[in-house]
């Protein structure tokens, strides 16, 4: 490994690199940008107990176990060809595997140390394995690097959660292994797509940003998140989509069912869940890395892959309106978003409530010279005060996205962001809750931000009445709405409206599920309040769509 050793002395030399070098970044970040789907792995000896990969050392899994299970870990049926065959079945065009997580177990053959996955029972190189895969099979690799490491002696931390401060370290001399094992990834398994960093506990922006440059003395070109200490090449909002950001690139990493690693039982989300995210995540101008958790035995789970190949199906149809777009022109809405490519406008009308469909285009400074619905039916364009209106029957909508393409008489690349109309009354209205435990992750204003696949509010675990309500900012009259739940624990529950100082309960239902539709007397109020009585478990809304 002196090669490898000698690279940790090309840090000096770094300002001896040319400008063609940014060029090239450049270059690929356009590329990862087309590329716009991709597959997350996360798997590890871990998967033995079917809790979360790191997070649960100390706190399900007493440490001493869990930093034993490798020894029992075969994984017999793990193929690497299988994994990306999985991949390419779902339309996604490249990979990122977690080489090393928080627990600091390594599924290379890396020469820093033992913990790796050459001393389990399996006793493969899985990165190489999986690299060699994605290489025959024309998938770019990238690599899932944990910044923190909750196993090493030097990392200032430990489990459970890296809140256990360790009596003596040396953060410089894990700074070291650190780039050691990364430069290992680069030589001998690269070159790479993506280095994906993650949880940078007492890493700062310097420390970080030494990390990256390093890396870019081993290959210029390497693409590399924001998860290091430093700024990198793209924003990384998580298990939620992000919003709409076309000044910097961003991909939203999202879990497939709930947990990241495998775990027995986990619920995936619906084909509609599944699209939605990605097609409001190609509206939003960014990517998608969608994450699977192989099981024990080295195969994705069965249903991962059925929902995969599910939305692999939709893309050989209307990938075209994904891969190698950008988001916009305009902006995301509750109804849906758009993406865009050379002279043509997709609209994605992701839901719609009532037999008639108008969207009304602001005008963006081309000429429309046609305009289709490109899931079959007949469609209107009607320019009235400088506004073009769009209009169809709402019985052509389709269950999971309708699109429109609009072709221009110019290139709409360059048309700045613009407001469109919304459908819903709720849409950036304020939500208040009786509980709300965790607002950075599952915070309130979820249930109003126009999006059911992402982000949702949880109450605290110890809220046995539970609410959530909204204020539309003024009285407006309502005769419906949606719900979206996150799983399926809500077993009884009550809308209610505020009238004078009175709580009105205008509708009672059981389950709620991945959506209820509610067909409520109409009433006109400023208040709403979704009360749940009974339930499982800790529930979760993701929206309420008031109409």
């Amino acid at each position: 490994m002196k090669r490898v050793a000698s690279i940790l002395f090309l840090f000096t030399i770094w300002s001896s690199l040319t400008g063609q070098s940014v060029s090239n970044n450049k270059l690929k970040l356009e590329e990862w940008k087309d590329a716009r789907f991709g597959m997350f792995i996360h798997w590890g000896p871990v998967t033995l107990k079917g809790t979360e990969i790191g997070w649960s050392r100390g706190r399900e899994v007493p440490v001493d176990e869990y930093d034993n299970l490798y020894k029992q870990f075969n994984a017999a049926n793990f193929d690497a060809n299988n994994w990306v065959n999985v991949a390419k079945a779902a339309g996604m065009k490249y990979i990122i595997l977690t080489t090393k997580h928080h627990d600091g177990f390594c599924l290379w053959n890396t020469r820093q140390t033992d913990f790796n996955i050459m001393h389990s029972p399996l006793g493969c190189d899985v990165v190489k394995e999986l690299s060699e895969a994605c290489n025959k099979q024309g998938i770019a690799f990238g690599t899932y690097y944990s910044t923190t490491d909750w196993h090493h002696p030097d990392f200032p931390l430990t489990s459970p959660g890296g809140k256990i401060n360790r009596p003596s370290y040396d953060l410089d001399a894990y700074t070291t292994y650190l780039k050691k094992q990364v430069a290992e990834l680069l030589l001998n398994y690269g070159p790479l797509f993506v280095l994906w960093f993650d949880v940078p506990q007492r890493f700062d922006a310097i420390r970080g940003q030494g990390v990256i440059d390093f890396a870019h003395t081993i290959q210029p070109d390497i693409i590399i998140n924001n998860r290091t200490g430093a700024n990198g090449d793209f924003d990384t909002p998580e298990q939620r989509v992000g919003g709409f950001q076309n000044d910097r690139p961003w991909e939203s990493c999202m879990t497939i069912a709930n947990q990241w690693a495998w775990k027995p039982d986990d619920k995936v989300k619906t084909l509609e869940q599944c699209l939605h995210t990605l097609i409001r995540t190609a509206g939003g101008d960014g990517n998608l890395l969608f994450n699977v958790g192989p099981m024990p035995d080295g195969r994705i789970e069965p249903q991962q892959v059925d929902r995969l190949k599910e939305m692999g199906q939709w893309l050989e149809k209307y990938g075209y309106t994904i891969y190698g777009t950008r988001g916009g022109p305009f902006k995301p809405t509750d109804w849906g978003v758009s993406t865009r490519k050379g002279n043509t406008i997709y609209l994605h009308i992701l839901k719609w409530n009532g037999d008639h469909v108008q969207i009304v285009l602001p005008d963006f400074g081309l000429e429309i010279k046609n305009c289709r619905l490109a899931t079959g039916g007949k469609l209107k364009v009607i320019k009235k005060g400088g506004n073009n209106f769009l209009e169809f029957s709402g019985s052509i909508l389709q269950p999971i996205n309708t699109i429109v393409e609009i072709e221009t008489s110019g290139n709409v690349m360059g048309l700045k962001p613009m407001e469109i109309g919304s459908q819903s009354l709720s849409y950036q209205k304020k939500a208040t809750a009786s509980t709300n435990p965790d607002p950075h992750w599952r915070g309130i204003a979820s249930i109003t931000n126009g999006d059911w696949v992402g982000e949702y509010w949880i109450p605290d675990k110890e809220d046995k009445s539970p609410w959530a309500e909204i204020d539309l900012g003024k009285p407006e009259k309502i005769s419906s709405a949606i719900i979206y739940e996150n799983g399926e624990t809500i077993k009884s529950f009550e809308l209610q409206y505020l009238k004078g100082e009175t709580w009105k309960t205008v509708y009672k239902g059981t389950t709620i599920g991945s959506r209820a539709e509610l067909k409520l007397a109409g009433f006109t109020t400023r208040y709403v309040r979704l009360v749940l009585k009974e339930f499982t478990g800790v529930p979760g809304i993701y929206e309420i769509v008031l109409l």
